[in-house]
């Protein structure tokens, strides 16, 4: 994945299954660390599923109940938002595309095709600790997918911020 060449306002796309836990969880918490620290001018996100499961006659479901409270207990609010599908024209539309799991990783190749500009990976890979995104329809834990996300987000924030001095912001 190429970020170091990554100028102006930067487009990210964050993409699970259903795009109604783990993916818009992470598009509003990286708005959110990014309005804490001035820099909502530098960014855009947005996030997307690889299925049609949670989308009926061309509308999304809501954001999944308990992925909204979990983010609510942080202070970070999702409004009305729906779930979208990926659409191969979206890898012209951002800069980075990023999944939350290896399965979502090879849905998002399939559904996009070859990714010349560098521009797929996964949200973790921007942690210490790599490897996948909690997934928490399965575990019912999205305190834990939460942290996972935070910290990918921050991780993130950070590697896209680090020609500007920005230091790391504890929660």
């Amino acid at each position: 994945m190429k970020i170091d060449a990554l100028r102006g306002r930067v487009r990210i796309l964050f993409v699970c299954h259903g795009n109604i836990c783990r993916s818009p969880m992470a598009e509003y918490i990286f708005k959110h660390l990014a309005e804490e620290r001035g820099l909502t001018e530098r960014f855009f996100a947005e996030s997307r599923a690889t299925s049609s499961e949670e989308i009926w006659n061309g509308v999304g479901n809501p954001v999944y109940p308990q992925a909204r409270a979990e983010l609510e207990r942080h202070g970070i609010f999702c409004g009305r938002r729906q779930a979208t599908r990926l659409e191969p024209r979206d890898y012209g539309a951002f800069d980075l595309i990023l999944g939350m799991d290896q399965a979502n990783l090879r849905n998002m190749r399939r559904i996009l095709g070859d990714d010349p500009e560098e521009k797929l990976g996964l949200l973790m890979e921007f942690t210490e600790r790599g490897g996948e995104v909690a997934d928490p329809w399965y575990s019912n834990r999205f305190d834990v997918a939460y942290r996972d996300i935070f910290d990918g987000c921050e991780g993130l924030l950070r590697a896209l911020t680090a020609e500007d001095g920005k230091e790391r912001k504890t929660p």
